[in-house]
């Protein structure tokens, strides 16, 4: 079988019906839930600095293509970097249990996203280039290996000086531990909130970050240091970020051989991975569509910030550290908060890269994604379906795949660059609760919505790997949804468990050209007082 007919079948067969769900676990096995936290004994440890949250730059302000000011290339913008991304935001405590939040999102809040560092030389760092692992635990980098200054220089060719790597992995375990064979689309779903959140997080320094998106999985494998792999808790690399404060003048090679020979020649690896559970379950299922989506080796190389036009976002005075660090996943909307058009409608400019780029910076191929939107309690706008383009190349095709006898109007006070538009009038707070596993949240907020990706064509003319970056997209896309929630007073929250083909019936999708990958939901929350919060720290 090709790996695109694997595809496709892991695909369906992962996918929740009216007539029953994707396979899972069943129950929950409490004595196997999977440590949160990967750890590597025997590693020297840097702790990194807590840089506390400023006031500036606004949210709207880190937005704007050019940045306001730039953070100086220094050990304490390296540390305020992972503080913003991928640190602990908060603990949660009830009944003498305690669990980790973190600023970058996960299905379940189970954490399957690890992250490394590649650097040179930094003072307070380490004197000499290194691979490092994350650690948000303790907001502290593990020493893996340290690397001669070949290694290095060959690395970082064709970028400047100031420049660094991120390495994202994801362990699959933790989540199907819980979500069974669905889980491999929950890991690319938290993948994609990473990257938004390192996009976001380098909107606050003033840097610039691009997804080197020629590298091939066997690359990345070698490193990050993660060929050695565990039959039960494999962790697969999934990507390596180049961020810079000047990253347009770079012009990296595709050439990967001699990066692979250095790395390769008398490397030591330091530190053994902790055991993540004492027993565990495999879903095949997953194995093989890993392994059907590796990424080979290509020629693309990769896409810079785009500088695309930023007019329509509109000025806040909301600190962009204060929303990243006070993010949250709403667990039920209070069923009557409603927002104005206007505020609507910089949810829907933020998710669009050509009217706000830098949310989108690691994002380098063309938008395929695109919302359908049920939209509930908005002021100045008709309950109903609505659709954002966020690819006005697909529109022809979404016009003929979709019902015939949606009206594709214009909503009133929509932009004219804003590719909004009503589909249907009505109430569809039932239906948008119903296909979203009959979970109330997804008709009590605001609005919520569907992320609707190009999907047949995309993977037949890109490849079989380009199934995982689909799935980025959507997480990029949730990751400014947040902030934007934050910045407006409400909350908003990622729903993964949604009846596939019956949302795809509301839209009259009757084929494989496009699919539903994520939803979401935003609104009005309902804050559950038994909880305690903790300092992350």
């Amino acid at each position: 079988m090709s790996d695109l007919k694997k595809i496709f079948q892991y695909h369906q067969f992962s996918k929740h019906g009216n007539n029953g769900f994707a396979p899972g676990p069943g129950y929950l096995d409490w004595a196997s839930q999977p440590d949160p936290f990967r750890r590597y004994p025997g590693a020297q440890i840097v702790p990194l600095e807590k840089v506390p949250p400023a006031e500036r730059p606004y949210f709207s302000e880190a937005l704007q293509p050019a940045p306001t000011s730039i953070a100086p290339w220094n050990f304490t913008s390296l540390s305020q970097l992972f503080f913003d991304c991928l640190a602990l935001s908060a603990w949660k405590s009830f009944q003498g249990s305690q669990w980790a939040l973190r600023v970058n999102p996960s299905s379940g809040n189970l954490h399957p996203t690890e992250g490394y560092l590649i650097s040179g030389p930094l003072e307070g760092l380490s004197t000499a280039p290194a691979v490092f692992h994350y650690c948000p635990s303790i907001h502290a980098l593990e020493v893996r290996a340290r690397l001669s200054m070949e290694a290095w220089e060959t690395m970082r060719a064709g970028f400047g000086p100031q420049t660094l790597f991120i390495g994202l992995s994801s362990i699959y375990w933790r989540e199907s531990w819980k979500y069974g064979l669905r889980a491999f689309r929950y890991c690319q779903h938290d993948l994609g909130h990473a990257l938004g959140a390192v996009n976001m997080a380098c909107a606050g320094l003033g840097w610039q970050a691009v997804l080197l998106d020629h590298l091939a999985g066997e690359t990345l494998e070698v490193i990050l240091g993660l060929t050695k792999k565990s039959e039960t808790e494999v962790e697969v690399p999934d990507c390596l970020i180049a961020i810079s404060p000047k990253l347009d003048e770079a012009k990296p090679d595709t050439d990967t051989r001699q990066i692979l020979e250095v790395f390769n020649k008398d490397l030591q690896w330091m530190g053994t991975p902790n055991v993540l559970s004492h027993s565990h379950v495999e879903w095949s299922g997953i194995h093989e569509v890993s392994q059907a989506t590796e990424k080979p080796p290509t020629d693309h190389l990769p896409s810079f910030p785009c500088t695309g036009e930023a007019s329509l976002l509109e000025e806040d005075a909301f600190p962009l550290r204060k929303a990243i660090h006070q993010r949250r996943s709403a667990v039920a909307m209070d069923r009557r908060t409603r927002i104005h058009r206007s505020t609507f409608l910089q949810f829907m400019i933020k998710a669009t890269p050509a009217l706000c780029p830098l949310p989108f910076q690691t994002i380098s191929w063309e938008p395929q994604v695109h919302l359908g939107l049920f939209v509930h309690r908005v002021d100045d706008l008709p309950q109903g379906l609505y659709f954002l383009l966020r690819n006005k190349k697909h529109l022809q095709e979404l016009q003929s795949t979709f019902k015939s006898d949606f009206v594709w109007k214009k909503p009133q006070g929509c932009p004219e660059t804003l590719d909004l538009f009503l589909l249907e009038e009505g109430d569809f707070r039932p239906l948008a609760t119903s296909v979203s596993c009959g979970q109330q949240i997804a008709g009590d907020g605001c609005f919520s919505l569907g992320m609707i990706s190009a999907f047949r064509q995309p993977l037949e003319q890109q490849g079989p790997w380009f199934y995982r970056r689909l799935y980025w997209e959507c997480g990029a896309i949730g990751q400014i949804l947040y902030l934007q929630a934050e910045v407006s007073g409400i909350r908003s929250t990622g729903i993964g468990c949604f009846l596939d083909d019956p949302v795809h019936r509301i839209f009259g999708i009757q084929d494989t050209s496009y699919q539903s990958l994520y939803h979401f939901t935003v609104g009005g929350p309902i804050e559950d007082t038994r909880l305690t919060t903790l300092p992350p720290y």
